[in-house]
């Protein structure tokens, strides 16, 4: 394993921001993530794994502890079944399954980070989340000493969470198994409506594998959500709040809260989120509160291609992130009474 002491963490997040790690391990195996974990917990230090960076937030002061980058790597396909060690690149392991003619993910092309995060935050993004194609992940579980291995079912997921992310001391991913579908040589069922107007096509309909990866992939980019070191609105987490998901009678009260804002006329997005429950989009609440795309005068702004995005322009400090997103945060909960909750997991620092 590769050990470097007061290692700065910026350069291998998607911000670019945060100080230095006390000491930086890079495992390359699973039995050295597991050998680095174990040597962490006997000795009672604080322990932040690393993989793609793309959804962390990173103090200015750094992490006092040890840094795991997890760097193994391993696709291994068997038919129908995909076998990911937790370090291998996500948006290269999607493009190799549409090369394989294999439906499932085709819709998450273009997503930053490893194939490790996937499980701990179900992602999802057009249609399509991880947890309608993972059949096991394989862990190694902190408090019992062992890896482990979870079924879909134990996973636990739900809207951008599971049992990973709910107890996230206990579990290290090692490996993530999906199962693809073969439908020779075409997509899932299009879900998405703004996919489906992209493709020219009815929601529900199929197409060909290339064509939904290649349209998912420009319409990211087209909001700043494919990663390009010359372009700052990528110098991000991507979506920096998750969508509220509101009771009925507190969905209620929002709309009323919105006609009463923005008249009668105008209707909050509700999408079905389970019995009892709506989902509205974090997206539209920001830029009705009036924080529009490219909102800022500091180092830290709203993405100019997507409200849901905060950016470093390349001089922020994480500090001057938080600045900008407690103030979208307050406008927000001000205007609808809703309180946008964060999506990357911050190290050291707090809304």
């Amino acid at each position: 394993m590769l050990e470097l002491h007061d290692a700065p963490l910026a350069p291998l997040t998607t911000f670019r921001l945060g100080g230095p790690a006390t000491r930086l391990v890079t495992a390359t195996t699973d039995a050295e993530v597991v050998a680095a974990v174990r040597a962490a917990d006997a000795d009672g230090t604080a322990l932040l794994l690393v993989g793609g960076g793309s959804n962390l937030v990173i103090g200015d002061k750094g992490f006092e502890g040890t840094a795991l980058r997890i760097a193994t790597r391993g696709f291994e396909l068997d038919g129908t079944r995909l076998e990911l060690a937790a370090g291998e690149v996500w948006t290269d392991a999607v493009a190799r399954t549409v090369e394989a003619g294999l439906a499932g993910v085709e819709c998450l092309a273009g997503i930053p980070g490893s194939a490790g995060a996937t499980p701990i935050q179900n992602v999802g993004a057009y249609g399509q989340e991880v947890s309608a194609t993972i059949t096991e992940v394989v862990a190694y579980d902190r408090r019992a000493g062992e890896t482990v291995t979870l079924d879909n079912e134990q996973c636990a997921f739900s809207y951008r969470h599971s049992r990973f992310k709910a107890d996230p001391e206990r579990y290290v991913v090692l490996r993530v198994r999906f199962e693809l579908a073969d439908a020779d040589g075409l997509s899932a069922p299009i879900k998405y409506a703004e996919t489906a107007r992209a493709l020219g096509v009815e929601p529900g309909d199929r197409v060909p594998l290339a064509d939904a990866r290649e349209t998912v992939l420009k319409l990211r980019a087209g909001k700043g959500m494919v990663l390009d070191a010359e372009d700052h609105d990528t110098w991000s987490a991507g979506s920096f709040f998750t969508n509220p998901i509101l009771t009925d009678a507190d969905f209620a009260v929002f709309h009323a809260r919105v006609q009463e804002r923005l008249g009668d006329d105008v209707q909050p997005p509700a999408y079905p989120a389970g019995e009892g429950h709506a989902k509205t989009s974090a997206a539209w609440l920001i830029d009705k509160a009036g924080f529009t795309k490219g909102y800022g005068s500091g180092p830290a702004r709203i993405s100019t291609k997507h409200t849901l995005a905060l950016t470093n322009r390349g001089a922020a400090t994480t500090e001057d992130l938080l600045a900008l997103a407690r103030e979208v945060v307050a406008g927000v909960r001000e205007a609808f009474g809703i309180t946008l909750v964060n999506e990357p997991v911050m190290v050291g620092v707090g809304l």
